[in-house]
């Protein structure tokens, strides 16, 4: 029975799902299940990885201490002891800056997903053209291009700018096209996202993050990351734990969150990939191009006249 409220059930919690609350398992304290220098591929390891940092500081850092028992379970019994393929995470942000906090957020959010095991890769937007409709095999469009063809998910992170995303962040956004042929880049993927702000706390970029991913046919996970004041929340380069760290904080835990919760969704998610690609719109367009396809053959079979000639 819920029990009475003074001023009622404001909130309408009597209406709420029960849930089982999860037990932390110990024995995946500290437990990691990132890909291991010797496991790696040198290429990918030096090109996309940019946030791995030396061995004594990764197996000591906050990300290091996180209780993600639960997670870490899932991937284990779903991935790793079915000899599966490691969920594979492209990560885009914003900025180019030097000291670029969408970089440095980005950083962070890949070490978490790589301690719970996924296959994690960085995208470096210098050398990006601005987008056109000319430059389609420049090879930094073609490597975009490939690395959302690859992967499971993505996450995005964009500072605001002017109130909105950064022109650097959409850029990369429009040279991902929704089809390529019979093949849509983004379609079916999870997606996880957070911004970065010079000033007070706003959603701004989160939201249009999230209208752009829906327009990308991706699913958007329910939580997010926001940023305020960021050149306040991260330690100094020559800091302890490798340097510019994000601070603890509820940001840094809104954070882990999400990634978290980004992994647990793209697990749920992720053998089903085929289903979430199945629309009646596009069946019927394809068995209206095989229809005309199929007459046409016949037509030139029989030796009929081509009307349209007539």
């Amino acid at each position: 029975m819920v029990p009475m409220m003074a001023n009622g059930d404001l909130n309408n919690t009597a209406a709420e799902r029960a849930r089982r609350e999860l037990e932390v398992d110990s024995a995946y304290r500290k437990q990691s299940f990132a890909i291991t220098r010797s496991q790696d591929d040198p290429e990918v390891r030096r090109k996309y990885r940019p946030f791995l940092l030396d061995e004594e500081t990764s197996s000591s850092d906050w990300v290091s201490q996180l209780e993600l028992s639960t997670a870490l379970k899932m991937v284990e019994s779903q991935i790793l002891r079915g000899g599966q393929d490691r969920l594979r995470v492209l990560v885009l942000h914003g900025s180019m800056r030097n000291r670029s906090y969408s970089r440095l957020l980005s950083f962070e959010a890949s070490r978490i997903l790589f301690r719970l095991g996924c296959d994690v890769r960085m995208y470096d937007p210098h050398g990006l053209p601005v987008k056109d409709d000319e430059q389609h095999s420049h090879p930094k469009v073609q490597e975009l291009r490939e690395l959302s063809k690859w992967s499971d998910g993505h996450i995005w992170v964009s500072p605001e700018q002017h109130g909105n995303v950064t022109a650097v962040f959409k850029n990369q956004i429009d040279w991902i096209p929704l089809s390529t042929g019979s093949v849509r880049p983004t379609q079916g993927r999870t997606l996880a996202i957070a911004q970065v702000s010079g000033g007070s706390q706003s959603f701004n970029t989160v939201n249009t993050l999230r209208i752009l991913g829906r327009w990308m046919r991706m699913f958007a996970i329910p939580n997010q990351s926001s940023i305020p004041m960021a050149y306040k929340q991260f330690t100094e380069p020559e800091d302890v734990e490798g340097g510019s760290r994000l601070m603890p904080s509820g940001n840094r835990d809104r954070l882990v969150d999400c990634m978290e919760e980004f992994v647990k969704y793209t697990l749920v998610m992720r053998p089903h990939f085929d289903l979430f690609g199945d629309r009646y719109s596009e069946r019927e367009e394809k068995r209206s191009k095989e229809e005309k396809e199929r007459l046409a053959r016949a037509q030139e079979t029989n030796g009929l006249p081509d009307l349209k000639k007539m």
